[in-house]
């Protein structure tokens, strides 16, 4: 089977499962509207699919996937901002009821923001200045646990861009609104996929703690 056939099985089995099987879910969906409670902003990693980790049906959650999870500041100065043009559809628009940022062990993208404040170089045009947003997550990091390096300074980076975008979101006047009136929550969890764990924020005791 070639690369592009087993997406075309691929599809084929969605269809089957989907549409012969449950014929009436997209008709729905398609009458009703969507109308997800979730919103997931997740890692463009292909092994951290939020829909495949998550375990859930189409429909379910309004998925924004970006290099390393990133939500960035709130800016209006006329640019482009696929993720926060995302972010602002779900909440004015879809009126989710939470939104969840979803960081990630072994992240390439905080892998190259660790590498260029240590010096190193990155390759392409988009890559640096993306991940330039998450730099304090490093500093953080290294605040909290001084001598910090190598994969426990990757890990302990990769949690604090999870609270980094986590206070990014409030940078929103959408998002502040919707969370003061009581319609909206906001989660940081870090997944490792690797280990088949999952940690989930937790602004009490400030810290990440594990789900059963």
């Amino acid at each position: 089977m070639t690369g592009i056939e087993s997406l075309l099985n691929g599809f084929r089995n969605f269809r089957e499962m989907y549409f012969e099987k449950a014929p009436d879910l997209y008709k729905d969906l398609l009458r009703q509207g969507q109308n997800p409670r979730f919103a997931v902003v997740a890692c463009s990693d292909s092994r951290v699919d939020p829909a495949i980790v998550l375990q859930t049906k189409p429909g379910d959650i309004f998925a924004v996937r970006n290099v390393a999870a990133l939500v960035p500041p709130y800016e209006e100065d006329g640019q482009y901002h696929g993720t926060s043009a995302a972010l602002e559809f779900a909440v004015t628009e879809l009126s989710v009821d939470h939104i969840i940022v979803i960081g990630h062990a072994h992240c390439g993208g905080i892998a190259a923001m660790v590498r260029k404040q240590e010096g190193g170089t990155i390759n392409g045009k988009f890559i640096a200045a993306w991940t330039d947003l998450l730099r304090e997550a490093r500093e953080r990091a290294l605040a909290a646990e001084p001598g910090l390096a190598g994969d426990a300074l990757q890990a302990a980076s990769e949690r604090q861009s999870v609270r980094l975008s986590l206070e990014n979101l409030t940078t929103f006047p959408f998002v502040r609104a919707a969370v003061a009136a009581g319609g909206l929550s906001l989660h940081g969890w870090y997944l490792n996929i690797f280990d088949g764990v999952l940690e989930s924020w937790n602004p009490d005791t400030r810290t990440f703690e594990q789900e059963s």
